[in-house]
């Protein structure tokens, strides 16, 4: 077998894919691009068995074949070259590649294409297509607040809900959790499912920041994501997710707003005298104004701030993990941003203020009880 291709070309689209790579000692296989050429169109596959993405390329080439290529030292050679054709001359018996780029020739062992792990089809799947910029903010939005707790598998994924309303993106690690709405995409059949932090962090490297649509389609086991010429296939997790609505308290009686990054930029700078255990922030409301507080006793280390705010409700004094609050609040965009609370120990929730009317953005914080400083 043997194909001409450009050196450029094939690096964008193997470095698009890397990333589901696997360095899975069992199955060395796994550390190989799939190579498949079929009517002058090379097809690149990568794959963990959890995660597989394909890309494709067209190619100068008079028959077809596959083969599965060592991935790291395909990549370190490549980046190495400058754009120039690159010949590929491939042994069919003993599984040789030979590379010709200019005055240079490389050769590398290759491995039967017949023995990669076979590619999952779309079988018995419904479908959806969502704009590429709608399922990256998605992503963004919830992936901070999965778990990464592998005794409780369902949360370590993003909860995904179809309807014909919206749809809805939920990530919860039992100390925060985000749910995300979008009212501009919906599905023609309602369903539900759990998308692996692997496979949503491939997607969020590798969508375009061009708008182009997503395919999304999904089974029982995967789901499948199209986009420009790159198809990105993931198992679901199998597993019952948490009724996160439950724990979603309805009465608030008292709201606070503020400037987002003001609060942000204060909690980042008290938090730096907070416990380093507990990392636990003490929030004040009087009035107007917010008091931000921390300690760490161990090391006698003090902070101390005041911002001015908006404020309906009684006066409250409630504890929150800074890392949590500020991770929330740099995950949001608005100007200004919505604290409600009711009681001390029950959560605090935190919305975005005149977000965009498609966006219904909610996250929830735990609080930490104000008498365990450490």
């Amino acid at each position: 077998m043997k194909f001409i291709v450009s050196s450029s070309a094939l690096l964008k689209q193997l470095q698009a894919i890397s990333g589901a790579l696997s360095s899975n000692t069992v199955l060395p296989i796994l550390e190989n691009f799939l190579f498949e050429i079929n009517s002058g169109v090379l097809t690149i596959s990568a794959t963990d068995l959890q995660t597989t993405m394909n890309t494709t390329l067209a190619v100068e080439a008079k028959e077809n074949g596959k083969i599965a290529v060592p991935s790291k030292i395909l990549l370190d050679t490549l980046k190495t070259l400058a754009d120039q054709p690159v010949i590929f001359s491939i042994n069919d018996e003993n599984f040789g590649i030979e590379m010709s780029a200019g005055d240079g020739k490389y050769k590398l062992s290759g491995e039967n294409g017949e023995d990669f792990p076979k590619i999952p089809k779309v079988e018995n799947a419904a479908a959806l297509i969502i704009t590429a910029s709608t399922l990256a903010e998605a992503i963004s939005k919830t992936l901070f607040a999965v778990s990464t707790d592998e005794l409780r598998p369902a949360m370590t994924g993003v909860y995904c809900q179809m309807s014909s309303e919206n749809i809805t993106f939920v990530a919860t690690d039992a100390h925060k959790l985000v749910r995300y709405r979008r009212r501009d995409a919906h599905a023609d059949v309602t369903s539900s499912f759990i998308l692996p932090k692997k496979a949503l962090n491939l997607l969020k490297s590798s969508l375009p920041t061009e708008d182009v649509s997503v395919n999304i389609e999904y089974n029982a086991t995967n789901a499948f994501f199209s986009f420009n010429n790159i198809n990105l296939i993931c198992r679901l997790i199998d597993e019952k997710y948490p009724d996160y609505e439950a724990v979603i308290p309805v009465n608030n009686p008292n709201k606070l707003t503020i400037d987002r990054s003001l609060f942000l930029s204060c909690l980042r700078r008290v938090s730096i005298y907070s416990n380093k255990t507990t990392h636990q922030v003490r929030l004040k409301i009087t009035g107007s104004e917010l008091q931000i507080s921390a300690e760490d006793l161990d090391f006698a280390n003090e902070a101390f701030e005041r911002l001015s705010c908006q404020y309906e409700g009684e006066d409250i004094e409630i504890g929150f993990n800074a890392r949590f609050l500020v991770e929330m609040l740099a995950n949001l965009e608005t100007e200004e941003v919505a604290l409600e609370m009711s009681t001390p120990n029950r959560a605090g929730i935190l919305f975005p203020v005149n977000a965009d009317n498609n966006e219904d953005v909610l996250m929830l914080v735990m609080p930490v009880m104000l008498n365990t400083y450490a």
